[in-house]
């Protein structure tokens, strides 16, 4: 079982930044693609998914962005670290979310995943609160 412990959230104010780290406990963590979500305040009790955010290969050399971050977002990993990392700029009052980290056993290189399904494992969770 891989646990994943996300940090960094916080409360910032609209036009600012915030970096997410993600640290799983799995020592092969190159052979993960990982992934970033998130679920805005409410969208639970509405029965709506996690959103996707972003999501890198295995080695990082992939990566993809939903459409609502691009630009503004970047998914980095340091598998040395045994870390992968959301840099958020830019920050608006509609990225307040819990945002999750997630990852996927994957051993072929450049594949990455979108669809939350595709993916084993989950972090708890943490909350990014943007202020207008």
């Amino acid at each position: 079982q891989v646990q994943l412990v996300e940090s960094g959230g916080g409360l910032v104010q609209a036009g600012g930044s915030l970096r997410l780290s993600c640290a799983p406990s799995e020592r092969t963590f190159s052979n993960y693609a990982m992934g970033w979500f998130r679920q805005a305040p409410g969208k639970e009790r509405e029965g709506k998914e996690r959103e996707f955010v972003a999501a890198i290969s295995n080695g990082g050399s992939s990566t993809f962005y939903a459409d609502s971050v691009k630009g503004r977002f970047t998914i980095s990993r340091d598998n040395a670290k045994n870390t992968v990392y959301l840099q958020m700029n830019s920050l608006k009052p509609e990225d307040t979310a819990v945002y999750f980290c997630a990852a996927k056993l994957e051993s072929r290189v450049r594949y990455y995943y979108i669809d939350r399904s595709e993916y084993d494992y989950w972090g708890q969770g943490t909350q990014v609160t943007v202020s207008s």
